[in-house]
């Protein structure tokens, strides 16, 4: 069985759809829905909590501890971290379980974007390649609790690219596998700024990291450009 651990800020329009499409998706192999709000100012906590499947907790702002915090409380030997705006594919919980049975600890699915534009689907297309330079947190991510536990969880000091410093400890003990399903995650950022501002930043955000930059400064950079 499958804990959902769902790190949530003020995803009012998303968390509803997402809450729906699992009831809807799943292939009854969900023990606990968790949501770990990190202090939403909108109607999050009030959707989360009159959700009749829903575990809602409260924790620090920040998804590297909200989802530190929902793993804590699991209950099941599996978990999986799926972001608000992320849509998994059809039976992805049986998918999860199939791999886990088959001796894999970890991994995620392929992902395309909810806009089409080339360059995404050529971004998309790539998550394809079982490396980790294709990995990112909007793919999701299961994991077995004992290699979580093992590998201590995600490093909280990391606002940003937190998914992917842990990723790349799980690279590193050779437990990683793409799940050949496609989830779909939102362009929400893209159509912000822009689909080359936004690329433009993760490529700066993963050099930084590459040259040895810390948490705080990715965060920082990554604030300033978001923000900007």
């Amino acid at each position: 069985m499958i804990s959902i651990i769902i790190p949530v800020y003020n995803e009012e329009d998303q968390l509803p759809k997402l809450l729906m499409h699992l009831e809807a998706s799943s292939s009854g192999k969900i023990s606990e829905l968790i949501v770990v709000d990190g202090g939403s100012t909108d109607n999050t906590a009030v959707i989360a909590k009159d959700h009749p499947k829903v575990l809602y907790i409260s924790s620090e702002k920040g998804r590297a501890v909200q989802m530190n915090t929902g793993a804590k409380i699991a209950s099941s030997e599996i978990l999986y971290f799926l972001h608000a705006d992320s849509i998994p594919p059809e039976n992805f919980d049986s998918l999860i379980v199939e791999e886990v049975q088959n001796g894999n600890k970890a991994g995620c699915f392929q992902m395309k974007f909810d806009k089409d534009h080339w360059w995404l689907n050529l971004m998309g297309y790539f998550t394809k390649v079982n490396h980790i330079s294709c990995r990112g947190g909007d793919q999701s991510l299961f994991v077995n609790r004992e290699l979580f536990n093992e590998l201590k969880g995600f490093d909280e000091n990391y606002r940003v690219y937190e998914d992917n410093e842990f990723i790349k400890r799980l690279y590193d003990t050779g437990n990683f596998i793409v799940i050949k399903s496609w989830i779909t995650t939102s362009a929400r950022l893209y159509d912000k700024m822009g689909v080359w501002n936004t690329q433009r930043l993760f490529l700066e955000i993963y050099w930084k990291k590459r040259r040895g930059a810390s948490a705080k400064e990715l965060y920082n950079h990554y604030y300033k450009r978001v923000n900007s």
